[in-house]
């Protein structure tokens, strides 16, 4: 059944600021409707000015709390701030938890802020499926930076080194590791590394710990003579936001400066254009289950045939539209 929507209206008002028209395009974004497809490409060409942040570490760092932090420090310089904050998905309705807006309760009623809970419904690397189209929005619609904050980082969940300008790994002390990010696979990713809950007695070991391991040169890439800082925060007191603001900012002069910072949207583009393709071809994949591919499955099933095999016949007989 056609939908009766105005998109060239949703468009306009996106790029006007309009809270309402906002919050429809991500519900269209993250809905995925074909008809909204164009609506979306025009968005992404008017995107491409905010500076996009993405904040991961493990569950219980506190990184919701220093967003909220970090917010308040944002706006005190008149600037505005989008927040995409990435929560589990709720094993009943497949939706975000929200808790991260429960945390960020202060900001709500903010018109210079707008926060968007993203639900991972199952996906990998830390991000929701819709969360970059949900950054190209409040990208487009003025706001000067984006905060993406992960679900939380795992061995392989390191998405968001390829979806953000800045990087900002949290860690806090006494999770049971001296240094989650080396668990996590997530120290060379960091433009900053971050130490919060900084008022706690272990904080100043875990903090040296990090510029012990920075020192060694264990920051997995070049990053153009950017010395990656190690910064100690309280969300609760205020201790060290400032500094991290500054950081982040000086960072983005850094990327300007030294020309990474369209290395970094070039990496941007690959990454989300081979995930769209590996979603459309999932998505076809598993459309055609009962049709012609379901003698191919049931081969691999009874391992008639190997499962490289079967998936080299799958993508043969594929017929993507475009």
């Amino acid at each position: 059944m056609a939908r009766n929507i105005d998109f060239d209206a949703l468009v306009r008002g996106v790029l006007a600021g309009e809270t309402r028209a906002i919050a429809k395009m991500m519900s269209e974004a993250e809905a995925g409707f074909d008809d909204g497809r164009a609506a979306m490409a025009e968005i992404y060409r008017r995107a491409g000015r905010a500076q996009v942040i993405g904040l991961t570490g493990v569950p219980g760092s506190g990184k919701s709390t220093l967003v909220g932090a970090l917010t308040t420090a944002v706006r005190a310089t008149g600037r505005r701030v989008g927040i995409v904050a990435v929560d589990p998905s709720s094993p009943f309705s497949g939706g975000a938890i929200l808790g991260d807006r429960v945390r960020m309760a202060e900001h709500t009623t903010d018109d210079g802020v707008f926060i968007r809970s993203l639900a991972t419904r199952g996906s990998l690397g830390g991000l929701a499926g819709a969360a970059l189209d949900t950054v190209d929005i409040l990208d487009a619609a003025g706001f000067d930076l984006v905060l993406i904050e992960t679900v939380g980082v795992g061995q392989d969940e390191v998405d968001i080194a390829t979806a953000a300008h800045t990087v900002v790994v949290v860690s806090a002390p006494g999770l049971g590791d001296d240094i989650q990010a080396i668990k996590a696979g997530v120290l060379e990713i960091a433009d900053i590394h971050v130490v919060s809950k900084a008022d706690r007695d272990d904080a100043n070991r875990t903090a040296t710990d990090l510029q012990a391991m920075l020192g060694l040169g264990l920051t997995g890439k070049d990053r153009r003579g950017w010395p990656v800082p190690v910064i100690r925060t309280s969300a609760e007191t205020g201790e060290g936001v400032d500094e991290l603001l500054a950081s982040i900012d000086a960072h983005g002069t850094h990327l300007s400066d030294s020309g990474e910072i369209e290395e970094r949207r070039r990496s941007i583009a690959e990454m989300r254009v081979l995930k769209t393709a590996e979603d459309l071809v999932r998505a076809k994949i598993t459309a055609g289950r009962d049709t012609e591919f379901r003698q191919i499955l049931n081969d691999a099933a009874e391992r008639k045939t190997a499962p490289a095999t079967a998936a080299r016949e799958l993508i043969q007989n594929l017929k993507i539209e475009s």
